[in-house]
């Protein structure tokens, strides 16, 4: 037993029967007594032979050393398999109904067999290497319709963690929420946010930004031309006539259209070039002087602190949620979709790739390893709990079952090999003399 065991019983644990099929312990019982007869039979017909030809010469002097020869291996065998489960002829002889007075010990015997021979790191370790449980992983998520499947079972799991989040977890959210801002609050921004952004220039990543937003302006403001103009009226003088504000209103929605068109075609736009420069200046401007420090710092503690920004983080995350769930309920959703496709990927991979097979073999086994070396000791304590609740009798009555017919072949066997045994001493016996 290793440290890991499970406590043992408390005195006055329950007992009773082992729980099985009434219909298939019939059917065992049936065939259990007709073997039964049978190796007694034997062992009847041993008798008589030797009854009817003891004390005779001849050849029925063989026939008399066999058939007793055949009693006395009947009668040991029988003596020997009925010892396992009951007291022979209810006879209060030593070490005898060996299942029903020590089945405890039995139990813990059984238990340290399968730790030591089964559960034992080296021989899990190289079944679960010789298991190839990566191939066969990749080869099952390489068939769209398991991969379709795994990724139904993933996301109605996800759904239903998501889905039974109770008031104390999300209380528990809120006081992660209130933490996270009070830590925010904390943090001196504008370092980091200076590294940020000259990483961001350094990479390129505000010119991609720049197509995306131009990109959306571009598609905007083409379909939005009523709009626009509304917007340029709107904010002309009063006093200007009609006819000239909406002239003017055409004149900005063209040449507003025209630049974002400019800007997408051309990646060396002017403008391109000064949100660039603004970028790497404001990045300077964050780490070396103070004013742009103190302002940032000024309204980045503003907005953290303002309750009604933390309030609407939680209102986000709630929302989330409730987005999440519903979008991992859909069975043809883009979730369930997209996680389909990626293990179908994985799965090719993995089933493809040799070198990787090898990785995460290697790397299954020595968790299942560890974990039969931590627990194992709990895994094999199931068999001496369980059987410790089990009624000793019933126990025993319920084993027979299972393994008396190969038990009375034992009887039919030492019946037969009795017999020739003595046939063979008689004869030796009677050639030597």
């Amino acid at each position: 037993m290793t440290e890991h065991a499970l406590p043992p019983l408390p005195r006055g644990a329950p007992t009773g029967p082992l729980v099985g099929s009434e219909p298939d312990d019939a059917a065992r019982a049936v065939a259990l007594r007709r073997y039964k007869v049978g190796a007694t039979a034997m062992l009847v017909l041993a008798a008589g032979a030797y009854a009817a030809t003891t004390g005779r010469s001849g050849v029925w002097g063989y026939v008399a050393a066999a058939a007793e020869a055949s009693m006395v291996g009947g009668l040991a065998d029988w003596f020997a398999v009925t010892a396992l489960f009951r007291r022979p002829l209810g006879l209060p002889i030593p070490h005898t109904a060996i299942i029903p007075t020590r089945k405890d010990a039995l139990a813990t015997s059984l238990e340290t067999f399968f730790l030591d021979n089964f559960l034992s790191a080296t021989v899990v370790h190289a079944q679960v290497r010789a298991a190839a449980p990566t191939r066969r992983l990749g080869t099952w998520l390489a068939d769209p319709a398991h991969a379709s499947r795994a990724a139904r079972e993933v996301a109605d799991i996800a759904a239903g963690v998501l889905r039974r989040l109770r008031p104390v977890d999300v209380a528990a959210i809120d006081s992660a929420v209130e933490q996270l801002f009070v830590r925010a609050g904390s943090i001196h921004w504008s370092p980091h946010l200076s590294r940020v952004l000259a990483a961001v220039v350094d990479d390129g990543l505000e010119q991609r930004l720049l197509d995306v937003l131009v990109g959306q302006l571009g598609t905007w403001l083409r379909g939005n031309r009523e709009t626009v103009f509304r917007l340029v009226i709107e904010q002309a003088p009063a006093w200007t006539p009609g006819w000239l504000d909406e002239r003017l209103a055409s004149r900005v929605y063209d040449q507003a259209l025209q630049l974002t068109a400019e800007v997408a075609a051309d990646p060396h736009h002017t403008l391109r070039g000064a949100v660039t420069d603004f970028l790497r200046q404001l990045a300077d401007d964050l780490k070396h002087d103070q004013d742009t420090q103190e302002r940032t710092e000024e309204l980045a503690a503003r907005l953290l602190g303002h309750p009604e920004i933390r309030a609407a983080s939680l209102d986000i995350l709630t929302t989330g949620r409730d987005v999440l769930v519903r979008a991992l309920s859909e069975q043809e959703g883009v979730i369930a979709t997209r996680l389909a496709a990626t293990f179908t990927e994985v799965g090719a991979r993995l089933a493809a790739d040799a070198a990787e097979q090898e990785t995460w073999d290697g790397r299954a086994a020595e968790v299942v390893a560890q974990g039969v070396t931590r627990y194992g000791g709990e895994l094999v304590a199931v068999v001496s709990h369980t059987i410790a609740r089990w009624d000793g009798r019933e126990a025993a009555r319920r084993i027979e079952l299972y393994v008396g017919r190969d038990l009375q072949f034992i009887r039919v066997n030492g019946t037969v090999v009795g017999g020739l045994a003595g046939l063979g001493i008689h004869t030796a016996t009677v050639l030597l003399h």
